[in-house]
């Protein structure tokens, strides 16, 4: 089992020097030091106020603190958890993620998700009604960019002739893909690419973010079996449980680590997990105490 690190901006009432470059690179490089595999951010560009009184939270632009985060460590991997693929140019965006993945020596994983937050849709001047159209044809575009040169794509959405995307990602065909979402259309996405990257559910939650439940390993199992026989490969599976905020509401060392043990054996590769963000300090030693005690090296 490999495990990501949310990056506590996410939590509410964060210390805000965990949005200031001091912060940030000692989280990373804790994160680092203590052996997880990856640091994650994730993307609201435009969110409402209601939504965030709801229950929301706030996030940085992911791409640029990716962009930080690699110039301050050497080996985690960098993580857009998630990126709402249709809020988005994907010539514009293919060209940030390469310069992300060329400048950290190919360290960048891409999760991508269709969206779902109406008003932030409004605000990016985007359909919510085409926003699966809009993410099938924008990976398209990214891969067809990082892949060839000249790239000719016809629509029918965006258009490009011609397109020589260069310099072109350290990673031969550009940073793996991994497709975020619980639903048969999110799961049939990432059987055509490197990874999954569920969560488990409440009926409440599942409404909120416009997917399906799954609520229980048992069911997540059955998933990641169905995705993986579709793919014809055992792809990378991360999820997001209510656990992953462990580290902030506490419990059980040997109930966590027996949910951990169940998440394997149903398949799962990565787990997330939350640290807590009252001090800079407060989220460092959660993350060295988490790596003593469930081992990320």
């Amino acid at each position: 089992m490999k495990f990501t690190v949310e990056y506590p901006v996410s939590v509410p009432g964060y210390d805000p020097a965990l949005v200031r470059p001091d912060g940030m690179r000692q989280v990373v490089r804790a994160a680092e030091d203590a052996g997880f595999a990856a640091v994650g951010f994730t993307e609201h560009p435009a969110p409402s106020k209601k939504w965030l009184d709801a229950g929301g939270h706030e996030s940085l632009d992911p791409i640029a603190a990716l962009s930080y985060c690699a110039a301050v460590s050497e080996r985690i991997r960098l993580m857009t958890y998630l990126l709402v693929l249709p809020y988005h140019n994907p010539f514009l965006l293919a060209k940030s993620l390469a310069t992300v993945d060329l400048l950290s020596a190919g360290r960048l994983t891409v999760v991508a998700g269709a969206g779902y937050l109406r008003s932030e849709f409004l605000a990016m001047g985007v359909d919510l009604a085409e926003r699966n159209a809009r993410f099938d044809e924008s990976i398209e575009v990214m891969r067809g960019v990082w892949t060839t040169v000249p790239f000719d794509h016809p629509g029918p959405i965006f258009e490009g002739r011609g397109v020589a995307a260069l310099p072109a990602p350290h990673t031969p065909g550009g940073p793996p893909i991994w497709i975020g979402g619980n639903s048969a259309t999110a799961r049939r996405r990432a059987a055509r690419h490197q990874g999954w990257s569920p969560f488990l559910t409440t009926a409440e939650s599942a409404r909120t973010a416009r997917t399906s439940q799954i609520t229980t390993i048992g069911q997540l199992a059955g998933h990641v079996a169905e995705v993986r026989e579709l793919a014809g490969q055992a792809i990378d599976v991360q999820v997001r449980t209510p656990a992953h905020r462990y580290l902030i509401d506490g419990g059980s060392v040997e109930e966590h680590r027996d949910h951990l043990g169940r998440l394997a054996e149903a398949g799962v590769t990565s787990f997330v997990v939350q640290p807590p963000a009252a001090s800079v300090a407060a989220t460092v030693d959660a993350l060295h105490g988490y790596a003593e005690t469930f081992s990320p090296r």
